[in-house]
C-alpha cells in the first residue's frame, strides 16, 4: 500500500476494520460568491479487506469518536460546509483567479488522526468502499451541478467559475484519488473514485476562476456529491 512520505508516524499498509453496517452518505456542498461592487510520494489509500459491507463519504465536516485504525467507527454528519470568495470590486472580472476558503473544521483523517488538510484553504474529501473478502472494482462519486450560482435578484454566475486543485500533506506531486478538476455549467461528472476495500482521500483547494463581469451580490449554489454501491 502506498504510504505518505513522513519519515516517522507512518500509516500501516493493511487493518481490519469490523461491526459497520452498509451505509449510503450523501452531502451538499454550497458555493457561495460575494462580489462587492463597490519529496514526492504516492497519493494516500489504504486497504481494508475484513468487515461487513459498507460505503462512506465525508465532504468537509464528519464525524467520529476516534480513529479507524483504532477500531472506531464514523456516523452521519448532517452538516452542510460552504466554500466561498469576496472579490474586490476592483478585481471583478480581471481574470485573475480568486482563492476561496471553507469554513470546514475538517483537518485530520479519520483514519489515523494524520493532520492532512490545511483549513481554512483546503476541503476534505474522503471515504471507503468495503466488501468481504477480496476484490478489484471501484466506485465513482459523482457531483451533481445547478447550472449557475445566483443571487436574490437572480443574476447567475456559471459553475464552470469553480475550479479546485488536489493534494494532501505529505502526499507529495503524486495522483489523487480525487483530482483537479472545474465544475460542468449544469449536470453532473465524475470527480473520484474509490476502490474496492480501499480507503481514499484527498484535500481540495478551490479557486473562483472571475473570467465574468457580474453585478454586485451573494451568489450561492449548492453541489451534492453522491458514491453508490451496486
Amino acid at each position: 500500500m502506498p504510504s505518505r512520505g513522513r519519515d516517522n508516524f507512518r500509516r500501516p499498509g493493511r487493518a481490519s476494520l469490523t461491526g459497520l453496517a452498509g451505509t449510503l452518505y450523501r452531502r451538499g456542498l454550497p458555493l457561495a460568491l460575494l462580489v462587492v461592487a463597490s519529496s514526492t510520494a504516492l497519493a494516500f489509500t489504504v486497504t481494508i479487506n475484513q468487515g461487513s459491507r459498507a460505503i462512506y463519504l465525508q465532504i468537509g465536516n464528519g464525524t467520529s469518536s476516534g480513529q479507524f485504525d483504532n477500531g472506531v467507527l464514523p456516523s452521519n454528519n448532517t452538516t452542510i460546509n460552504k466554500v466561498s470568495v469576496t472579490v474586490p470590486a476592483t478585481a471583478v472580472g480581471s481574470g485573475t483567479a480568486q482563492a476561496m476558503t471553507t469554513d470546514s473544521t475538517a483537518s485530520n483523517s479519520f483514519w489515523d488522526g494524520f493532520a492532512f488538510c490545511n483549513l481554512p484553504a483546503q476541503l476534505y474529501i474522503g471515504g471507503f468502499y468495503r466488501t468481504p473478502g477480496g476484490g478489484n472494482s471501484t466506485l465513482s462519486v459523482t457531483a451533481t451541478v445547478p447550472v449557475a450560482l445566483t443571487d436574490t435578484a437572480g443574476d447567475t454566475i456559471p459553475f464552470s467559475q469553480i475550479s479546485w486543485t488536489s493534494s494532501g500533506n505529505a502526499d507529495g506531486n503524486a495522483a489523487q484519488p480525487f483530482p483537479a478538476g472545474t465544475f460542468p455549467a449544469g449536470g453532473s461528472r465524475t470527480i473520484g473514485q474509490i476502490g474496492q476495500n480501499q480507503w481514499a482521500e484527498s484535500c481540495w483547494t478551490f479557486s473562483y476562476l472571475n473570467t465574468v463581469i457580474a453585478p454586485g451580490g451573494s451568489y450561492t449554489g449548492r453541489v451534492t456529491y453522491t458514491l453508490v454501491a451496486p
